[in-house]
This record gives structure tokens, sequence and C-alpha cells, in this order.
């Protein structure tokens, strides 16, 4: 009706003008209920005309969308592995901050691992401490062994230098029996030098990995145990928790609620417009928006961000091909909304239902951009008409309440 209105003042009055002045018809006797048809057939029909040009253009470059709403998303509280519950610290609606404890798990087997592992480091620093004494001990047995190595040495040779003197002193018999006691004691320093390679080897590497595999086991042991109470990962409030002691929580089919973050929906507006608006839609542009949470407030807003695809489009892997006349539907563009100024979505309800309308701005273009002078007044004439949009906005807000509360009948 608005455009209606504004188009007539360009075309049907000037055509009743010139009737009523130029022609002198006037209305009542010339011009009436059954005549005015066709005594303003140029006005009516130009105004016709006009006004669905006029509204083509006011929605296709100032474009309004009714599916709009705050959306937020639910964090499902779940534990990372399955359990019985053994304790509960908070109730149905309570406030959570970030990292405070909502349940425990039974964690006897946890703490059994956990007390495990912490025995086996014992056990390992125990080995080490014998490895000590071992090591001690392979250096007395490298100086025992090379005692009698020299020994053996020193007697060999008197028994030589004996032979050299006096052939009949000694046998060769025995000389050969004492150089197979060198040779036996010699190799008892290098058994006995192995023995403390293989101690030391034991103390520098051996024991050191398997402490180090032990204290990774200890951790393990004591991450498993700390997964057994679950923390609220976002400052929120609890809904739909209905756990109890005794129950089993499973993090792939028995969530225990779920968690509304406190700042969800209180940032931003989700809208769909029309795939016809993809062209006109930009980052930057002016909007604004009313909600049913909300009534008789315009909230300006600015558009943050525009999906770059539909998801109507969207396609998944599966035994039968694709029949695109059967997946096509009328999806929507997907634009983001954002509040022009700080708390400008304070009392609107996370999820209410609101109307957005968005507006075209071309004055930069027109500043950089070296344009005809038609062009020009197009486009003056294109930011001018969104003010109808603005208007009708406000209509939209100003019966939003006569419409939720009497006409739909709650």
């Amino acid at each position: 009706m608005l455009e209606i209105a504004l188009c007539s003042l360009v075309t049907i009055l000037p055509d009743y003008l010139y009737r009523r002045y130029a022609q002198n018809k006037q209305i009542g006797r010339d011009i009436t209920l059954y005549s005015v048809w066709f005594e303003l057939r140029w006005g009516i029909t130009t105004c016709l005309m006009l006004t669905v040009l006029l509204i083509t253009i006011i929605f296709y470059y100032h474009p309004s969308s009714t599916s709009v709403t705050p959306l937020f998303r639910t964090v499902p509280i779940l534990p990372e592995e399955g359990g019985r519950v053994s304790e509960i610290f908070v109730k149905w609606r309570d406030e959570v901050e970030k990292g405070q404890r909502i349940f425990k798990l039974d964690s006897a087997k946890q703490e059994a691992e956990l007390e495990v592992a912490k025995r086996r480091i014992e056990e390992v620093d125990a080995a080490m401490v014998m490895g000590e004494a071992d090591l001690a001990a392979a250096e007395g047995q490298i100086q025992q062994a090379k005692g009698a190595y020299q020994q053996s040495l020193d007697e060999l040779a008197t028994k030589e230098e004996l032979r050299l003197r006096n052939a009949d002193v000694v046998t060769v018999r025995e000389i050969e029996r004492l150089r197979n006691i060198v040779d036996g004691r010699k190799g008892a320093v290098v058994a006995a030098e192995a023995a403390k390679q293989a101690a030391v080897t034991r103390m520098s590497t051996l024991l050191p990995a398997q402490k180090a595999s032990a204290s990774a086991a200890l951790q393990k042991a004591q991450v498993d145990l700390d997964k057994t109470v679950v923390y609220a990962g976002v400052s929120g409030h609890v809904e739909q928790f209905i756990l109890r002691v005794g129950d089993i929580v499973n993090p792939f089919m028995r969530p225990a609620g779920i968690l509304i973050p406190r700042e969800a929906g209180r940032t931003q507006l989700q809208a769909g417009f029309g795939q016809i608006e993809a062209q006109v839609m930009k980052v930057g542009m002016a909007a604004e928006a009313t909600c049913v949470s909300k009534p008789l407030t315009i909230i300006p807003m600015v558009v943050t961000g525009v999906q770059d695809f539909i998801a109507a489009g969207q396609i998944r892997a599966g035994e039968q091909l694709l029949d695109v006349p059967l997946a096509a539907r009328n999806g929507k563009l997907l634009v983001f909304l954002e509040p022009l100024y700080e708390d400008g979505l304070d009392g609107v309800t996370p999820g209410s239902s609101c109307i957005a309308n968005a507006y075209s701005n071309n004055h930069d273009r027109m500043e950089k951009e070296d344009l005809g002078f038609f062009t020009r007044i197009y486009l003056h004439g294109v930011d001018a008409v969104g003010v109808v949009h603005a208007i009708i906005l406000r209509a939209q807000a100003l019966l939003l309440p006569i419409k939720t509360l009497v006409l739909s009948g709650h």
C-alpha cells in the first residue's frame, strides 16, 4: 500500500489534476465511481506499472527476510569414556563456570592402575640401587681377575727363566700348564670387564628407559583417572540434566545432559535471504531487525558474513546415484548479522523469531567510480527507496504484538 501511495503521487495525481483543471472535469459529475477507471486510465495503469517496478527495486536492493533467528549450539555433557556415575556435583539448571566439576564416574579401576604404575617406578628405583651395587661388585671382580692374571704371568715368567738356566728343573708339561692358566685368567679379566660394561649399560640406558616407560605409564594412569571427572568446558547453565548416582553414561549413546554457553545466541543473528539476492548481499551492509521476544524495538545491525554456498546443494555419498530434480530444494542464502552497538541483542531470547532488512548503499561507488548522469540518478533513487522498506519494518514491529497475541489466538 505504501508503494502504491508513493507512485500515485507522480501518476494518478497529475492525471487527475490534468482532468480537473485542463479538461474541467469534476469529481461526482464527470469523474464518478463508475467512470474513474476510464477517466484516469493512464494514471492508474502507470501507477500499477510503477508500483510493481518500485516493489521489485525495493525488495531486490533492500532485501528482507522473516527467516531470522539468533541460533546457538548446545554442548553435550559427555565423559571421554563410558562408566557408572559415582558422584554428582551440580543440579538441574545450575549455573556453572568453565572448569567446574559436573559429575564423576567410578574410578576404582583407574586408581588401581595408578597404584600399579607408582609401584613400577619404585621397582625401577630399587633396581637402580641394586645396579650400583652390581657395578661395585664388577669393579671388585675386575681387580680380582687382574690380580690372578698378573700372578699367573709372574709364575710363568719364573718357570720359563728357570728352564732357560736348567732344562731339567722345569718340565715342558709344567710350562704348558702355566700358559693355559694365564690364558684362562686373561679371559676372566675380559669377562669381568664385560660384566662391568653390562652393569654400566644397564645403569645408563636400560634402567632409565624403564623408568621413563614407568613414568609414562604413571602419567597415562593419572590421565585416565582424571577422565573420570567431567568438567564444564564453557561457562553456562545445565539443562536436561537428569543424571543419578549409579547411572551408566556412554559417550556414544547416552549423554548426561546439555550445557548451554552463557553467550550462546547473544552476539549475532543468522538470516536466510532469497537466492536472487546473492549478488546484492555484501559484508558491511547496514541492516535492521525486530524480534518477537523484544517487540516494538528496531535493532541496528550490520552484515558481517555471507555464506558463499547454498546448503540445499549439499550431497552425500550413498548407495544410490544422485537424481538432481529430487535433491534440488529452494535453499536460502545464509547471512550473519551483528548488532551495530554493544549489547544490541540484550533482551532478545536466543532462538527467537525475528524479521530483518538489509539496505544497499551506493554512496562509495558513486564517489570512486566515474558513472554517468542517469546511472547516478538511478543509484540515488535506489538508496532513497530504502526508506520505504524501513517504514515497512517499523510497521511490522508495531503489528507484531497484535499479530502474535490477538490474531494468532495465543
